[in-house]
This record gives structure tokens, C-alpha cells and sequence, in this order.
């Protein structure tokens, strides 16, 4: 395996366990997930872009739905572009999410799966069967907590679990703070920390966030994400 391909592969793999959520909570380019899922019916794109280095990154299309006849059920898929030194993939696939227990009863429940199709190679790249536990404390912290596993072809240890926790602090209606740690099996552990601003409360996010090997490798990554809901 070239080291091209363990930084595409690994790159992916990080993407692929970025499911989408709802306004307030995690998903974008947070690694770690809530239990929540978007608003019935209420569609959301969720973008955002990695830069490792000026010639290793990765692009990200998320669209999602929640219809309010199956409330608890996210719909969605993703469409993530990965570079390294002129090596490019383009993986597709689909996300599902599904609310088990709501959080307002005291712990949120979840489960949710991705799979990532490679374009160019014409097989599977990528899946993922995460479940996400999140714990309010309080009105202003959230604790989200993950277990589960992943699929990384191109990896030496394909088949790996995945562990994560994160911390949000809501500052002000429109401004949130987020730390988190995570780690797949056979990899390094990563971090991010970031923020979330919502103008006016309204239907976009924008997230800034700063991490170290969130691939399980590199050690430096800065994103930038847009959320747009209707």
C-alpha cells in the first residue's frame, strides 16, 4: 500500500463517520456525533471543506432529510473528494441516522450508518455503524459519546472500532464552543476544537474548527463548514 493511498484511505475514513444532525448539535465537520436528528421536515446541505497541508484536503457534500412521518429517521448521503499530492478519490454513498431515544427524557440515543462508495475504483471504500449516546448537563453542555465500527479498505486493519467524546458549550443563542477526542483502532488518537456561529438563530452555520490527526496521521488540520437548512 502506497502512502498515497493510506492517506486517502484514512482521510476517508474520517469522513465517513460525519453524519449529519441537527442545528444546535454536532455533524458537519465534527468527527464525533450526537443522537439527534434534523427537525421534521426539514432538509438540510451540510458543506465543508480540510485543508492537512496546500496539497492534501478534502471536500464534503452532505445532504439530508427528516420527514415528519417518520420523525425519528434522518435521510441523507454524502459526497466526499479527497487529494494528496495529485492523487484524487471521490467516494458516494449513502447516511442514515436513527433516533432510538430523544435526549429531553434525560440521555439521547442513536444509531446511525454511512457507507462510501469509490468512483474511481469501483468498489466499496468506506462504511461505518456508529452509535452515538448524548448526555445534557445542564442548559448550556452537552456530552456526546461514541462506539462502533468502521470499514476502511484501503487500510492495513480494514475492519476497526471506533471510539469518541465530545463536549459542547452553548455561549450565547448563536455561538457554540466544541472539543473532542476520538480514535480508530490501529490509529493515533485526534482532536478538534471549534465553533459554531448561527446568525440570528436562523437556518445557517458556520463552523471554524481546528484539529490534530483527525485521519489517525496528519498532524494538523483546519476546516471550514456551512450548514444550510430548509
Amino acid at each position: 500500500m502506497t502512502l498515497k493511498l493510506a492517506f486517502l484511505g484514512a482521510a476517508i475514513a474520517a469522513s465517513s463517520v460525519l453524519v449529519a444532525a441537527e442545528a444546535h448539535a454536532s455533524g458537519n465537520e465534527h468527527v464525533v456525533d450526537d443522537a439527534a436528528v434534523e427537525t421534521p421536515g426539514v432538509c438540510h446541505l451540510e458543506t465543508w471543506t480540510t485543508r492537512f497541508s496546500q496539497r492534501q484536503g478534502l471536500l464534503n457534500l452532505s445532504p439530508a432529510c427528516t420527514r415528519k412521518a417518520w420523525p425519528r429517521l434522518e435521510i441523507g448521503g454524502g459526497l466526499q473528494r479527497v487529494w494528496n499530492d495529485g492523487a484524487v478519490e471521490t467516494t458516494v454513498g449513502p447516511a442514515l441516522k436513527l433516533n432510538i431515544l430523544p435526549e429531553e427524557r434525560g440521555i439521547g440515543l442513536g444509531l446511525a450508518g454511512t457507507a462510501g462508495y469509490g468512483v474511481r475504483a469501483g468498489r466499496l471504500d468506506t462504511a461505518s455503524l456508529i452509535a452515538p449516546m448524548t448526555i445534557p448537563v445542564g442548559q448550556k453542555v452537552r456530552i456526546n459519546l461514541n462506539a462502533g465500527w468502521s470499514y476502511v479498505r484501503a487500510d492495513t486493519k480494514s475492519h476497526a472500532a471506533f471510539v469518541g467524546a465530545q463536549a459542547e458549550w452553548t455561549l450565547a443563542r448563536n455561538l457554540t464552543l466544541m472539543a473532542e477526542t476520538f480514535q480508530r483502532e490501529g490509529s493515533d488518537a485526534g482532536a478538534q476544537f471549534g465553533m459554531r456561529w448561527n446568525p440570528g438563530g436562523g437556518r445557517i452555520d458556520l463552523d471554524l474548527v481546528a484539529g490534530r490527526r483527525i485521519d489517525g496521521a496528519r498532524p494538523r488540520a483546519i476546516s471550514l463548514g456551512l450548514t444550510v437548512r430548509r
